[in-house]
């Protein structure tokens, strides 16, 4: 096992970089995407609700290895109007279609789990904020987003680490990711011990992702976590003040 690793090291790390690269640009993109998706989702006007939620429920509802086909062999079948457009260049590299599928789905799931986060705002701080005469979008600015982003930041994390175990199936239109690299090492050794690696590649970069999301989501809510005075030290202070002794 100590030999497969030392030969086809240089190319699982390669191949990590390049699921990491993946991961991250289409989560970045579907971070961006889906705020003024998960509003239109929340909007009154049905015109704008539906074909959201049609969206959402067809990337939650369907496999991503499905969705992968769709879009890559999909899109061989209009290759004469993309090549007019001026598109073909972008469909016809597995890499480009890959990230595209990626930041479809993890978009209709941020959508979701955003959506969740903004109902989940106490309507008692809406309300302090109308009280306080702030406008719409300061109130969004203000009091909503921030609540919502923090009730939905462990969710989002975990939208992120299903993204980057997920991101396997690329391996099936021949993107070198880290499961491409591991079937090219296999198909020159047939020597299995190169999928533990892989497995173990993996697991490293879940277990960095998960203590770093862990330790930025402790600096967003360290407020939640201060220490009020206890009541007992309280009346305390108070019976001294009271009585005229100095505290």
């Amino acid at each position: 096992m100590i030999d497969i690793l030392e030969r086809f090291s240089g190319q699982l790390l390669s191949g990590a970089g390049l699921t990491l690269q993946i991961t991250l640009i289409a989560s970045l993109l579907a971070f961006c995407l889906s705020l003024p998706l998960a509003l239109l989702r929340r909007s009154p006007s049905a015109a704008w609700r539906w074909p959201v939620r049609l969206y959402v429920s067809f990337f939650r509802g369907t496999p991503l290895l499905a969705q992968l086909f769709l879009v890559y062999y999909g899109s061989g079948q209009f290759r004469v109007p993309l090549t007019e457009a001026g598109l073909w260049w972008f469909f016809r590299d597995p890499y480009y279609c890959a990230l595209l599928t990626f930041v479809l789905n993890s978009t209709a799931y941020q959508v979701e789990i955003l959506r969740g986060g903004l109902r989940a705002v106490p309507s008692g701080q809406i309300e302090a904020g109308i009280a306080l005469g702030l406008r719409k979008l300061e109130l969004y600015r203000r009091i909503i987003l921030p609540n919502a982003y923090r009730i939905a930041f462990p969710a989002l994390g975990n939208e992120l680490i299903l993204l980057l175990k997920g991101s396997a199936v690329v391996s099936v239109i021949t993107v070198l990711d880290v499961m491409g690299q591991t079937r090219r090492a296999f198909s020159q050794t047939f020597d299995l011990s190169v999928y533990f690696w892989a497995a173990v590649l993996y697991l490293l970069m879940t277990t960095i992702f998960v203590l770093l999301w862990r330790r930025l989501e402790r600096c967003l809510t360290r407020h939640l976590h201060c220490r009020s005075a206890q009541p007992g030290k309280r009346r305390g202070l108070f019976t001294r003040l009271s009585t005229g002794v100095a505290p």
